[in-house]
């Protein structure tokens, strides 16, 4: 790849005519068409006049359990978390095609739709032990040229229930999971203390970030929140501590979730959403609006939790937009961040396209953010590290 590349004929989300410079795979200039000095010696690229946008930052997916790549596996009902638990273990046990072929064949899908970056969960317990993370670890090396992967050693059959796991968090951190997770430690651990006390201290023994899963819902869901918000706050992670879904914050009165986001709030908590029904969602606005910032990412992709999912971000956004009944043209920009500038804040990426920056981006035929996201066009020009990686949602 040339050192030095300017992308020119393109246009910024003001519809303003602008130009790119990338030298050795990151941004060194973003500048009105015309002001850039271009080195003689850069490879010239015609944007053929469409909008540049940031590459896509999928917060919280899950490459170890896709079902991709296989053929089509009828789902396997369950009524509750647990049940559901269970049988996704039994599925596991019956499927040979290996982690890194279904997980790449993900990350392949998704990086032609424009994403750059993921944080993935990764299932530890004492049944798969570390395999899925050595699998996932190895997708690194295989697909870093297509996407950056940030590993979250994911407790999925519970710490306290399942004996043993909490030695695999501290062994699956140690070799190579950048965060940990945890799992509705009332829900499935029956254990508040238990569970939190195992998550924080592998956290503070590793100084590693935390991202726990929480479907607990009503007041119970937002008293776990408190109880993360004081130990993040206790261990000095402020900023480093994320809850997917935390459904309760849909749920809460005016009182209880004014305290429960004051909370977050002064942690420094992070808190996914990805839009599901028809499960209560949280309130992205009313969340912002406390401090708390909030970010996206698919979850479940074609596995035993659902047969959906597409890993298209940008229509992910657009059904975000949908469930907060979000339709003014800030609202969907709003939309949009929570998949670019927030989900990639929470994975301690700088603010997209800025100098020095990976030169990760996208090109679209739009006016605006917000055509995108309405009209979801699926010809992209997907970059990463300045190297043209899709076209029109193949690979190239």
């Amino acid at each position: 790849m040339p050192a030095q590349i300017a992308v020119e004929n393109i246009r910024n989300t003001r519809g303003e005519p602008v130009t790119l410079l990338i030298e050795d795979g990151q941004v060194a200039g973003l500048a009105p068409a015309g002001t850039l000095g271009i080195p003689e010696v850069a490879e010239r690229i015609d944007g053929g006049g469409k909008m540049i946008l940031p590459g896509l930052v999928d917060g919280h997916i899950h490459l170890d359990k896709t079902l991709i790549g296989l053929p089509f596996i009828p789902h396997i009902p369950g009524e509750t978390v647990a049940k559901r638990i269970a049988a996704e273990r039994e599925l596991r046990r019956t499927v040979a095609l290996p982690v890194a072929s279904r997980g790449g064949a993900l990350i392949e899908k998704v990086a032609a739709l424009g994403t750059v970056a993921v944080r993935s969960h990764v299932d530890i317990d004492t049944e798969i032990g570390l395999k899925g993370l050595e699998q996932v670890l190895s997708l690194r090396q295989s697909h870093g040229h297509l996407i950056d992967i940030e590993i979250v050693a994911f407790p999925q059959s519970g710490i306290v229930r399942d004996p043993g796991t909490v030695d695999l968090l501290h062994e699956a951190v140690a070799n190579g999971a950048d965060l940990v997770g945890g799992l509705d430690p009332a829900g499935i651990d029956d254990d508040i203390n238990g569970h939190l006390d195992a998550v924080f201290a592998v956290a503070e023994k590793h100084n590693v970030g935390v991202d726990l899963h929480l479907h607990d819902g009503g007041v119970l869901g937002a008293f776990e929140l408190r109880q993360i918000a004081d130990r993040t706050v206790a261990a000095s992670l402020q900023g480093r501590v994320a809850v997917s879904h935390a459904f309760c914050l849909g749920e809460l009165d005016d009182a209880d979730f004014g305290r429960t986001a004051e909370l977050l709030a002064r942690a420094r908590i992070s808190i996914m959403t990805n839009g599901p029904g028809p499960v209560p969602m949280p309130p992205v606005k009313r969340l912002q609006a406390a401090g708390v910032r909030v970010f996206c990412g698919s979850d479940n992709i074609r596995d035993a939790w659902s047969p959906f999912g597409n890993g298209d971000l940008i229509e992910r956004a657009g059904i975000i937009c949908d469930r907060q009944d979000f339709r003014a043209d800030d609202d969907l920009e709003r939309a949009f961040a929570l998949v670019t500038e927030a989900s990639g804040a929470v994975l301690g990426r700088a603010e997209p396209l800025s100098i020095g920056t990976p030169a990760d981006f996208i090109l679209v035929d739009c006016g605006s953010i917000a055509e995108t996201l309405a009209a979801r066009p699926v010809d992209r020009t997907v970059f990463k590290a300045g190297r043209k990686v899709a076209e029109a949602g193949r690979l190239v």
